[in-house]
């Protein structure tokens, strides 16, 4: 199973595949994701909270969790070790990958991308179910990758040597606009290169064919061959970054997982503007 899969194929593999849906929203979207997804959602999904399914020891937003309440949360949701699976959201492609990535990074390797997103599904006149679903408990052993999740100090290392591909708005990345989280400095690491995830998505919120991909990433200068880190406001928009470019070959990525909410407040990191 490739990293991203179409509205197409689910409808032809939907009973052997888990299904999950990941979304999650901005504050001033004011929407509720776990309600809308008893309201409709793919038949036979199970609902993945980003903000449960996180560290509560720390301030920083929805942080990757400890291995082990990882693997119970996810056995609580009717996911076991072997399962094919595919998590969507409700804006088409935005806080899905970064469930996706979650799941790879704590070695769980089969689980793709819906593209498209419950829009594209629903557009298609497809199946809906309501109401909660009621999964049946299943084992999930987590295995953590640390190839491709990076922290604070290997960030800070990684300065000058590694591609650094920041998601969030060009405003944003150059300072000119306020950063949403109170208390933050505004700007962007030393070096980084600006990819705003918007940029990235075809005006259906898909994401953009191979082609358009490769070359808006050639622009930027982005070498696929090398190593590179995403990173974005709270670890959601740098996970459709990495999508992006698992999907046209690039292998050797990894996601800064406190993202600008850390770096951003930390009087020991470096921030350039303009």
């Amino acid at each position: 199973m490739t990293a991203l899969v179409s509205t197409q194929w689910l409808a032809a593999h939907l009973n052997a595949v888990r299904v999950v849906d990941a979304s999650w929203y901005m504050p001033e979207d004011k929407r509720d994701p776990a309600r809308e997804f008893e309201a409709e959602h793919i038949p036979g999904a199970v609902f993945f909270d980003i903000d449960a399914i996180s560290d509560k020891a720390t301030d920083l937003p929805h942080m990757m969790p400890r291995p082990e309440q990882f693997a119970r949360q996810l056995g609580a949701l009717g996911i076991a070790d072997g399962d094919k699976v595919v998590v969507y959201d409700g804006a088409g492609v935005f806080s899905a990958p970064r469930a996706w990535w979650m799941l790879e990074a704590m070695g769980h390797k089969d689980v793709a991308v819906l593209d498209g997103g419950l829009p594209k599904w629903k557009r298609e006149g497809r199946p809906l179910e309501q109401g909660p679903a009621k999964p049946l408990p299943a084992h999930f052993t987590a295995r953590p990758d640390p190839a491709l999740i990076r922290d604070f100090a290997q960030v800070k290392a990684a300065l000058g040597n590694t591609q650094i591909l920041d998601a969030r708005s060009a405003s944003r990345f150059s300072g000119a606009e306020a950063e949403p989280r109170p208390g933050l400095k505004s700007g962007h690491m030393p070096g980084a290169v600006n990819v705003p995830w918007r940029s990235l998505l075809a005006p259906d919120n898909t994401l953009k064919d191979d082609h358009a991909l490769q070359k808006l990433l050639a622009e930027k200068g982005v070498d696929l061959r090398a190593p590179i880190i995403t990173t974005c406001g709270s670890g959601i928009s740098a996970a459709i970054v990495a999508l992006a470019l698992e999907k046209i070959g690039a292998r050797n990525l990894a996601l800064y997982d406190g993202s600008w909410a850390e770096w951003g407040g930390r009087e020991d990191a470096s921030v350039e503007a303009g």
